[in-house]
């Protein structure tokens, strides 16, 4: 997308209201993604809430992925690099983007929490951690959020991270609530297009992505009887699991834009739930190639 366009939309977005931002070191080489937001806010950062992350590290010049670092000393490169592509003095609300393997989640939180006490941090988060990490993580320093996949498709964490986000006072933000675009019934095709990166995980791959579509198809029937869309259909059911539940989505389109916001105002009937409940137990295939999986539930 076109940067001036980007910018546009972004102003767009304010004007009906949205406020919560969400961005990370990792999105875009070099941090593109955080120097646009920088660029666009730069005028009216107090009409929006920034959330941001750091963790996975990545080469400047080839987009390569190096590593992953939850040390103090990454964290602390990883914030002022941040605050300078945002153009801001904090950031309200840091995430640890994925836990560190080789660290005591305690060592990383207490380096998060020395940002907040010298005010270039709003609040903590972590993203994609298991319960345990969560409550462990909580007794060096309130979690405000916890960012993981879920939908109507993704369910795995109803087990065990949102019992703990409720447990410990935070917020759930559910990212992919439209499934990778998959729920918003936009995909036909038996295969994806070259080149899409959804191509390389199981859920989009052969046997599995036919029957997912075939899923896909249930909810677009149950937006079909209520005349709306089945991307407004799968932001109410995940808006709908609890107030402390928010769904993040990201649009390229200002049409795609407010059909998302206008699911904020769909209740779904109770039977229109157990329908939609159903589904996640007949999903085929992981979200992440073997990889990506490595990295969620730490």
């Amino acid at each position: 997308m076109e940067k001036r366009s980007a910018i546009h939309l972004l102003h767009e977005a304010i004007d009906l209201g949205v406020e919560h931002f969400d961005t990370a070191e990792l999105y875009g080489i070099g941090g593109a993604n955080e120097t646009l937001l920088g660029e666009a806010f730069a005028d009216r950062r107090d009409k929006v809430f920034i959330a941001t992350k750091f963790g996975p590290t990545r080469d400047s010049q080839t987009g390569e992925f190096t590593g992953l670092d939850g040390s103090a000393e990454n964290c602390r490169r990883a914030i002022e690099a941040s605050l300078q592509r945002l153009r801001t003095d904090h950031v309200d609300l840091y995430y640890l983007h994925r836990v560190d393997p080789t660290r005591a989640i305690e060592e990383t939180v207490a380096a998060m929490a020395s940002l907040v006490a010298e005010g270039k941090v709003g609040a903590i988060g972590l993203s994609e951690a298991a319960g345990d990490t969560i409550r462990r993580a909580a007794k060096v320093h309130p979690i405000a959020a916890v960012q993981s996949e879920y939908s109507i498709f993704s369910r795995d964490i109803e087990v065990d991270v949102i019992p703990a986000c409720l447990e410990v006072g935070a917020s759930l933000v559910a990212y992919s609530p439209l499934g990778r675009g998959i729920l918003t019934g936009r995909f036909k095709a038996e295969k994806l297009c070259e080149g899409d990166w959804r191509s390389t995980t199981p859920r989009f791959q052969g046997e599995a992505y036919a029957a997912n579509l075939a899923l896909a198809e249930e909810i677009e029937a149950v937006a079909l009887a209520k005349s709306c869309t089945p991307a407004q259909i799968a932001l109410a059911w995940v808006i709908g699991r609890g107030e402390h539940i928010l769904a993040l989505t990201g649009t390229t389109k200002l049409e795609h834009l407010k059909t998302n916001l206008g699911a904020c105002d769909l209740e779904l009937s109770h039977a229109e739930r157990m329908t939609l409940d159903a589904l996640a137990a007949r999903v085929m295939g992981d979200r992440y190639d073997t990889w990506g999986m490595a990295g969620i539930n730490g």
